[in-house]
């Protein structure tokens, strides 16, 4: 493997997770964020993506590795459109779900990720409006870096063993989301088997690109009125435990 690019992915292992746990720490100290905090996490995760993107592009050019190489094509189209909507609905659905089992089940905003969000995403629709390049940049950018860099690089050190670089692209990709906890830690590294096992069927990246907006863009936009519900409805189970305890004790009555 080349010098520079064993150097980005030792960046990308050990840098980036450090660095976005030590970020999120910070924030995770805080009572609560303001709209500028926010605003400035945003333009932050921008402007870092797109350079970590640059210097990607940067090197491999360097080293002439076409765009094919990384995915940054079409070889059938049809099959990235088809597969681009498939994969798309899927992770909406999910997230969707996800969404609607934490409202129905607010004892999970005790959660990493949960109490996460409340802090990062958007609360109204000016903050939505700046939230949405984020959503462009991370699912252009992260994609390109990890399926389509990563995963070539990984693929190409293993002697051409296409599955070293999806597990090696998958694990690289949820070591930088360290900062979500054990579970999102698993969910990212699921995500990331899903989103490189595709982009090696199709041979691009655009249903992993496609998917990857449409996910963010559906969380980012709903999570916080739907987390608000449910710590809502957690703080008045606090204050009036005994409602609970008669519900209990009604369902038992009709089982």
């Amino acid at each position: 493997m080349h010098w520079d690019f064993a150097l980005i992915l030792v960046v990308l292992g050990l840098a980036v997770p450090w660095l976005g746990r030590r970020r999120i720490r910070l924030l995770m100290r805080q009572p609560e964020t303001t709209r500028s905090d926010r605003l400035a996490l945003y333009a932050s995760t921008v402007a870092f993506q797109w350079l970590a993107a640059a210097v990607v592009l940067w090197r491999t050019s360097a080293r002439g590795i076409d765009a094919a190489q990384l995915g940054v094509a079409a070889p059938h189209i049809a099959l990235a459109t088809a597969v681009s909507i498939l994969l798309a609905a899927l992770l909406l659905a999910n997230q969707l779900f996800s969404l609607r089992w934490t409202a129905t089940h607010p004892q999970e905003m005790s959660g990493v990720v949960a109490k996460l969000a409340m802090r990062v995403f958007p609360q109204d629709s000016g903050e939505r409006l700046a939230f949405l390049p984020v959503v462009v940049t991370v699912a252009i950018c992260e994609e390109w870096i990890y399926r389509g860099f990563v995963q070539q690089a990984f693929t190409d050190w293993s002697g051409g063993f296409l599955p070293a670089g999806i597990v090696g692209s998958a694990a690289l990709f949820a070591w930088a989301h360290l900062y979500q906890g054990r579970r999102g830690l698993v969910s990212t590294f699921l995500a990331g088997l899903l989103f490189s096992s595709v982009r090696a069927w199709t041979g691009s990246l655009a249903p992993s690109v496609v998917a990857h907006f449409v996910a963010d863009l559906a969380v980012g936009f709903l999570a916080p009125a739907r987390f608000r519900s449910a710590l809502a409805q957690l703080d008045r189970q606090s204050e009036h435990p005994q409602l609970d305890k008669a519900a209990d004790i009604k369902l038992l009555l009709h089982m």
